[in-house]
């Protein structure tokens, strides 16, 4: 079975877990960064199917899927963090996220785990002043060579641009 047709659950039975008790992220890559959410608000991971455009949205809204009776927007990650364009392939993975009363899917490149991270080893996000808003930056977690980009995924979709979605599929 692939990463991406794994539930969370069955992603985190089969990763090793780190003896410091702390905050599990699942990760996911968009170009060569890995970025990392809350895992408890994963509700699943899918393959990427075709969607439902609606016109005059933003570019990074790809659309809508129907999921067992929700109207579910796709948000592709990579255009709404402005990087190259990316073809989707068997490795494109959609993120079904449940942000409080509403479902949400992200399209990143790929699925890589489910980590543990203490508090120690994240770190705070970079003043960056006016340049860049980093408001829905949680932090950079170190894992032994890695970085990852911690994300507060329910402060970037319910950002002001993000925030249009609940209108176009009200």
């Amino acid at each position: 079975m692939t990463l991406a047709a794994q539930t969370p659950t069955q992603i985190r039975r089969s990763t090793v877990q780190h003896e410091v008790a702390g905050q599990e992220f699942l990760t996911f890559t968009l170009g060569k960064e890995e970025y990392g959410i809350d895992i408890l608000k994963v509700q699943e991971l899918r393959g990427y199917d075709n969607v439902t455009q609606i016109a005059n949205a933003p570019d990074f809204l790809k659309g809508v899927v129907n999921l067992r009776g929700v109207i579910t927007p796709i948000i592709d990650m990579r255009i709404k963090f402005s990087l190259a364009a990316s073809s989707y392939d068997q490795f494109t993975v959609v993120v079904i996220l449940h942000l409080g009363q509403r479902t949400v899917g992200m399209v990143v490149d790929g699925v890589s785990d489910v980590i543990t991270l203490s508090s120690q080893q994240i770190k705070p996000a970079p003043e960056m002043g006016t340049v860049l808003n980093t408001d829905y930056l949680i932090g950079l977690g170190t894992l032994d060579d890695r970085m990852l980009i911690l994300l507060d995924i329910d402060k970037l979709m319910s950002s002001d641009e993000i925030g249009l979605i609940n209108k176009l599929t009200a």
